[in-house]
């Protein structure tokens, strides 16, 4: 009985989702779009060819590029196949035909959705050839090429949730478009401006404590100095920001989920070599706490040579990316939730016999 439901289910979300891919691809726009979203893409990869020497340095970057070049392009496309895709028949008047048949509002809110999802995956499917290109000319792991790409499509389907989802709550398809894309905006750029205005806003007081060499004898055999006379400790404050509070609202960012969740690549040097490693390298950094107090001894170091101890630079870049938190999937549990929800007060929206409808609403 329950297999039987199951499949009188997937039977009209499958109606649904090819009665709305029919309808998208039936006129000639659709296809000007993908050729014009190839053409730009075709133009991207080789330019970015062209300036990184990639037949020289490998693929990475490149690679690493035209999937935020992908994403970019995707969540700028995908808010207006999606945003109208309730309301937009409740306004032509086709909804309430849709209603009365035996489809349910989950088949038909569902049924929507994936519609629009694969309409978003259309774009990705386009950019392969370019992918393969990049993968082609060398330093592409298998690991990077199938979490990135595979982190992009929920990305895609995420946005695609939200278009829908607002489709449903909001009455006036153009609201439900433009407050799809800002919300696009808000996690794509609001992000890194709230993170940067309350990180700086937020600053501790630190202090550094400072010895200086105040006289000395210069041994020209040995290379070092003696008879070192040091001032007294001078103790200096000064204001530094606390970006490690906010770190998480970098996490909640599309363009870092996918850098996070691929595989770090590394040179010799531990110095990353792409674009996701160098984001996500960034994003990682601000985890650490600042440091309110430090000391510099520059007697011990006149006193030693300054070389000797070697001189200490610090922990690589790939030191800071494996000692701190992975976040990506804090920030992909974010969107997936935020685009759940939106789908689920859409069915609440959506759903017949309606108790209440919004002022303005169209029945039939």
């Amino acid at each position: 009985m329950t297999g039987s439901r199951n499949r009188v289910f997937l039977t009209g979300l499958w109606l649904v989702v090819t009665l709305e891919l029919r309808q998208r691809v039936r006129g000639v726009s659709w296809y000007v779009l993908l050729g014009v979203f190839m053409l730009l893409v075709g133009i991207v990869t080789f330019l970015l060819w062209l300036a990184t020497s990639a037949w020289l340095s490998g693929g990475g970057g490149v690679f690493s590029t035209i999937i935020f070049f992908v994403l970019l392009l995707g969540t700028l496309v995908s808010p207006a196949l999606s945003g109208n895709a309730i309301n937009g028949d409740r306004d032509a008047g086709t909804l309430a035909t849709t209603q009365v048949t035996l489809i349910s509002t989950g088949q038909l809110v569902l049924g929507k959705f994936l519609a629009a999802w694969i309409t978003a995956l259309a774009f990705l499917a386009a950019a392969l050839p370019f992918l393969i290109f990049a993968v082609v000319l060398g330093q592409v792991s298998l690991a990077t090429i199938a979490i990135s790409v595979l982190v992009l499509a929920l990305e895609l389907g995420v946005t695609a949730m939200v278009g829908v989802g607002l489709s449903g709550i909001l009455t006036r398809p153009l609201f439900s478009i433009v407050l799809t894309y800002l919300v696009v905006a808000a996690l794509s750029l609001g992000t890194l401006i709230a993170f940067a205005l309350l990180g700086t806003a937020t600053q501790h007081e630190a202090t550094r404590v400072t010895n200086y060499v105040v006289s000395s004898t210069f041994d020209e055999t040995t290379g070092r100095q003696s008879d070192i006379i040091c001032s007294s400790p001078e103790t200096t404050t000064y204001k530094v920001p606390r970006f490690d509070y906010f770190w998480w609202l970098l996490a909640a960012n599309p363009y870092v989920v996918v850098a996070d969740a691929a595989p770090g690549a590394f040179d010799d040097s531990g110095f990353p070599t792409d674009l996701f490693g160098q984001i996500a390298v960034g994003v990682r950094t601000a985890q650490a706490p600042a440091e309110l107090h430090t000391e510099y001894d520059t007697c011990a170091e006149a006193a030693t040579g300054y070389l000797d101890p070697p001189y200490d630079s610090g922990p690589s870049p790939e030191d800071a990316y494996d000692g701190a938190v992975p976040s990506w999937f804090i920030g992909l549990t974010m969107h997936l939730l935020l685009g759940a929800g939106a789908l689920a007060w859409a069915w609440r929206r959506t759903r017949t016999p309606a108790t209440r409808l919004p002022v303005g609403s169209r029945i039939a």
